[in-house]
């Protein structure tokens, strides 16, 4: 069929919209840690007429990732083609109780995907890594962290002293999204040696299943998320299309200039935290 691959690691919200948007076409590689999650996003996709194969990955595990680029390889020779895109979308959200497994997830899982990748790079391929606005929010990072991130080789990309201070151990989630915008920059020479391109996406605040749970965990969390969206410049959560069209974007050839940059998709969440800020410091 000659169909170039599609690799969205993730089978919540944002990659099964980011499925649907760039799947036709094209031979998607779906993968995600929980079977029971694959398979259904898998015949849901399957329905709508895409071309899916899945694959079990623990994004946390050098060797589980491995794997799935094996198969990436694999798709791509046996359909004649390519793998065009990959979007990283695996993740576990703040409230996860092992604040271990964020950082194993959220921040290694992204940078063993970073390094893996390159092997796919081909002219003209865009991967794409979903961060998140906590990445901002938790304040810029000092120059030595963020020196740490880009710079650091990934299998000690854990080990800074400020990664172990009651902020970071506090928000590990924002830190972990921190590093992943820090490590795309880093990786977007190396991709673009291969003639690819790198990027990430920082999105606000989403309606998947993920935001839901997270909204009704305690009324602490909703009257804080309830702020955030109405202190917003649009007033309005954001849906999953709202993402998968920027990721749609940075896959296409109008994005051939842009790399190693991290967009934000939030509504303007941000800019409006920032002017509280600012406003509450005069």
């Amino acid at each position: 069929m000659h169909l170039p691959v599609l690799v969205v690691t993730g089978a919540g919200g944002i990659g099964i919209a980011a499925c649907r948007r760039l799947g036709s076409g094209h031979h998607i590689l779906l993968a995600d840690y929980t079977p029971a999650i694959l398979s259904a996003a898998s015949a849901a996709l399957e329905s709508e007429g895409h071309v899916v194969t899945t694959q079990e990955t623990d994004v946390s595990s050098t060797d589980s990732v491995a794997s799935l680029i094996s198969k990436a390889k694999s798709l791509a020779t046996a359909e004649s083609s390519r793998v065009a895109a990959v979007v990283h979308t695996a993740g576990v959200p703040p409230s996860t109780i092992n604040p271990n497994r964020i950082w194993e997830i959220n921040l290694m899982g992204a940078a063993y995907m970073l390094d893996a990748c390159l092997e796919l790079a081909s002219p003209n391929m865009s991967m794409i890594v979903i961060a998140s606005l906590a990445g901002y929010l938790i304040g810029a990072p000092s120059p030595a962290l963020s020196k740490h991130f880009l710079l650091s080789p990934t299998s000690e990309l854990r080990d800074h002293p400020e990664l172990k201070t009651d902020a970071a151990q506090a928000h590990p989630y924002g830190y972990a999204k921190c590093g992943n915008r820090l490590r795309v920059q880093a990786m977007a020479t190396k991709y673009a040696a291969k003639g690819a391109r790198v990027n990430s996406i920082s999105p606000g605040l989403i309606n998947t299943n993920l935001a839901r749970a997270e909204m009704a965990s305690n009324d602490a969390m909703k009257a804080t998320i309830d702020n955030l969206i109405q202190g917003s410049a649009l007033k309005r959560i954001g849906s999953t299309t709202d993402v998968a069209n920027m990721v749609a974007f940075l896959c296409s050839g109008d994005a051939g200039f842009i790399t190693g940059s991290d967009f934000v998709v939030d509504g303007g969440e941000l800019s409006s935290v920032n002017i509280h800020q600012a406003s509450a410091s005069v």
